[in-house]
């Protein structure tokens, strides 16, 4: 039986993608049979990062409408044979997926991978309920900047009123200097605001974006980067292993962002 975990944000452009790119790529290398599912009906990138664009022949709305068979629309990653991907649908999509449809397509795949990880749209609207719909659990990717935190802690909300309780967070884009200087907010910080477990920090770099544009994932370079490191740690702690986090963080301060965020996020027994 498959893990079934939703990757997902408040605030689009935090780097969601990526992290599930990453973290499945970095997954099968370890060993597990892996499933990337594009559930970001409307703004697909998923297969951008993989690389894998050129070969999407059927989606997920295809099978659903008997075009094809669901085997024909999972797309077997040729660099690591433990991965598959999954496009819901393409870019022309005139009808939306529902939550049973998804929950569906899930069900019949769910007993041939150790993980599955749905890639969700940002924001709260239908397409978000839609891919948390079947998860089991959840990664929150958010950035150490007002509006993200703040986004972050309103989904964080709306999944633990969906009864998903299972949460983790990883920050992303953290940038060291900028902490010690005390214009962002440290790792500790952003943690303790949001209140749920921290499974991976990532700093900021050209490196990214460089291996974005070419749809090659960091965790395949032969000389990982400092990023790509931080991917493969994050999946090991996903496998419950212990692995110790890259110290970005500069010692604890009385940062005035932290007293304005905690002034903007939800309280105990917040609704929603």
């Amino acid at each position: 039986m498959s893990r079934i975990i939703v990757i997902t944000s408040g605030k689009g452009g935090v780097g969601k993608t990526t992290t599930t790119s990453n973290i499945g790529i970095a997954l099968a290398q370890l060993g597990q049979k892996v499933l990337l599912l594009d559930a970001d009906v409307g703004l697909k990138n998923l297969d951008l990062l993989l690389g894998l664009e050129n070969r999407i022949i059927y989606n997920g709305l295809d099978v659903l409408t008997g075009v094809c068979r669901l085997t024909q629309a999972l797309i077997q990653d040729k660099r690591q044979s433990n991965l598959t991907f999954f496009p819901l649908s393409s870019n022309q999509l005139k009808s939306s997926i529902t939550k049973d449809q998804i929950q569906d397509l899930i069900d019949q795949l769910k007993n041939n991978y150790d993980f599955i990880l749905i890639d969700s749209p940002a924001g709260i609207d239908e397409g978000f309920q839609v891919a948390i719909h079947a998860a089991q659990e959840a990664l929150v990717v958010v950035t150490p900047e007002v509006t993200s935190i703040r986004d972050a802690d309103k989904v964080i909300g709306l999944l633990e009123a969906k009864g998903i309780s299972n949460i983790n967070l990883l920050i992303n884009r953290i940038k060291p200097e900028m902490v010690k200087a005390e214009n962002m907010m440290s790792v500790s910080d952003v943690k303790d605001i949001l209140g749920v477990p921290l499974i991976g920090v990532v700093p900021d770099s050209e490196q990214v974006i460089t291996a974005s544009n070419r749809g090659e994932p960091l965790v395949l370079e032969e000389k990982l980067s400092i990023p790509g490191l931080a991917f493969i740690n994050t999946a090991q702690r996903l496998m419950g292993e212990v692995v110790d986090f890259i110290d970005f963080d500069s010692p604890p301060s009385k940062n005035p962002l932290k007293r304005l965020i905690k002034n903007l996020v939800r309280r105990p027994n917040a609704s929603y």
